[in-house]
């Protein structure tokens, strides 16, 4: 197979779950008696199929004329009759797609993150891929158009760029950040080299960005709102498409727009999914797609990274650090009798905090009614699952939930879908040891918006920013390359740092911003 290109793929369903790192498909509420479909229609068709759809009680949720079809919810009861309508080319699942990031907590990364509150730093990931390594002057500046949550356009390494953008998500603006995986995305590809911060790849505004916004807080969305803001970024006449998304299934309409808009020049680049399986994630998984996947800062293949045959080439998605919007984010509190602890927030706590006497609810694997009244649970980890505990904590009527590790290390754990009224929190082993010793005194314990401007997160979602970033770099300096050549020249240039050739867990390798200008300059574009 030729390096830089994929074989073409059917639409195939994989046996995968879509949720990936984080991000949740309960997220996005479904009526059981209605589906939302994409249908196709052919051309000359619009305005009948428009016409059958509502005769069928459908409604159109989405107008995607640029590749002849609509977004369309309906009765699932009529769906046989919208399939056999006249003039429909072709009806299918308008599948969700979620972010490809989640936020990284370990104590290297609090470092790192502490780091860039006081000074400018420059993350592990931009000397990686030689972004610190390349000079002189740009000839031009590519436009990078992210699609994903918004971003913060006051941050302050983020202002000052090149800016401009479209919402889809139905949440705040484009210039807002709901979710922090945009803006943290953004900071990749172009935090400024300011003095505060971090740096990203472009730290001096060698691209634009144009902001696609398609997520809210859940992460969530849609192919066809997906397919809307890839539209939007070929009107925008971007160079780059960012897409640090992912879905187990593939959307025939979003890969009719991708390949549309591939053949006129744009690079599209996206994440290859955190299953950290063989499965195939879309769109990464297109031939017209670049899959990236994610390495550590020691170049080692992060295990969450999915492998295949389509994986194209590798970039840093372990403990990236990047830009955030404030008080977005969360962050556990813990203090007793007048001493902090560092602590996790549980994934899916309750926002809140609440202040009450400590008490030892052992694994709190069983509730006893009234015996946590008005108390803070102090409950080992182990025999049932976290939410279970912190449940039996909330029946026994505690108002706040501790668990602590039963082994070395943070403690991360989730609530999963179970709904909790109380926050919770987790604690390592060696701190829960000591609060055993507190038991009886004010335990102030929550859940609190996180005011930091920087965070670490882990996921092919912030593998895919730094090969987007190198691409526009490289890109500034010869435009009269094109996008598919760009493509060709990063993978011909990129570090082997797999298995000897090409492998299925890190492409062609790490990609390298140097090594790519001195090969186009050494041997032409897309050589």
């Amino acid at each position: 197979m030729t390096k830089g290109f994929k074989p073409l793929r059917t639409a195939v369903v994989l046996a995968v779950s879509a949720v990936v790192c984080g991000a949740s498909m309960a997220a996005v509420k479904t009526d059981t008696s209605s589906v939302r479909v994409i249908v196709a229609y052919k051309a000359g068709a619009a305005a009948k199929v428009s016409k059958a759809v509502a005769a069928l009680g459908g409604k159109v949720g989405a107008d995607l004329a640029d590749d002849n079809a609509i977004a369309v919810t309906l009765p699932k009861a009529k769906l046989a009759k919208l399939k056999a309508q006249a003039g429909i080319d072709y009806v299918e699942d308008d599948v969700i797609q979620t972010i490809q990031g989640k936020r990284s907590v370990s104590t290297k990364a609090r470092k790192a993150m502490a780091a860039a509150a006081v000074t400018e730093t420059v993350p592990y990931g931009i000397t990686l891929v030689q972004a610190d390594q390349v000079a002189g002057t740009p000839k031009w500046t590519p436009k990078v158009c992210i699609i994903d949550s918004g971003i913060d356009a006051t941050h302050e390494d983020l202002a000052g760029n090149t800016l401009a953008g479209q919402n889809f998500s139905g949440s705040g603006s484009w210039n807002t950040d709901e979710n922090a995986h945009g803006s943290h995305v953004a900071g990749t590809i172009a935090a400024r080299d300011n003095d505060v911060g971090v740096v990203g790849v472009n730290a001096n505004k060698q691209v634009s960005l144009y902001i696609a916004k398609v997520f809210d807080a859940t992460g969530s969305a849609s192919a066809s709102v997906v397919t809307k803001a890839i539209n939007a970024c070929g009107r925008a006449k971007a160079n780059i498409v960012s897409m640090s998304l992912g879905s187990s299934s593939n959307s025939r309409t979003e890969q009719r727009a991708i390949d549309r808009l591939s053949k006129k020049g744009i690079l599209f680049i996206a994440a290859a999914g955190n299953a950290g399986t063989t499965a195939v994630s879309y769109p990464a998984g297109l031939a017209s797609v670049m899959s990236v996947a994610a390495v550590d800062e020691a170049k080692a293949w992060a295990d969450f990274s999915q492998y295949n045959a389509d994986v194209e080439i590798a970039a840093p998605g372990v403990a990236v650090v990047s830009t955030v919007p404030p008080n977005v984010l969360t962050m556990g509190v813990l203090s007793v009798g007048g001493v902090s602890y560092t602590v996790q927030s549980m994934e899916n706590s309750p926002v809140k905090s609440v202040t009450a006497p400590l008490a030892d609810f052992g694994f709190g694997d069983a509730p006893a009614a009234g015996s946590m009244t008005g108390k803070v649970c102090l409950i080992s980890r182990g025999n049932i699952s976290f939410a279970d505990k912190v449940v039996n904590c909330q029946t026994s009527g505690g108002v706040g939930a501790v668990i602590y590790n039963n082994t070395t290390g943070e403690l991360l754990g989730t609530m999963g879908e179970t709904v909790t009224t109380i926050p919770s929190v987790g604690a390592t082993q060696a701190d829960g040891a000591t609060l055993l010793t507190q038991v009886g005194q004010s335990a102030h314990v929550g859940i609190e918006p996180d005011p930091a401007l920087y965070a670490s997160f882990n996921g092919t979602s912030m593998a895919t920013p730094h090969v987007s970033g190198v691409a526009g770099l490289v890109w500034s300096y010869f435009p009269s390359c094109t996008g598919q050549q760009i493509r060709t020249s990063l993978v011909n240039s990129a570090l082997d740092i797999g298995d000897a050739g090409r492998d299925d867990k890190t492409g062609a390798g790490l990609v390298q911003a140097k090594a790519a200008i001195d090969r186009i300059n050494s041997l032409g574009c897309g050589n």
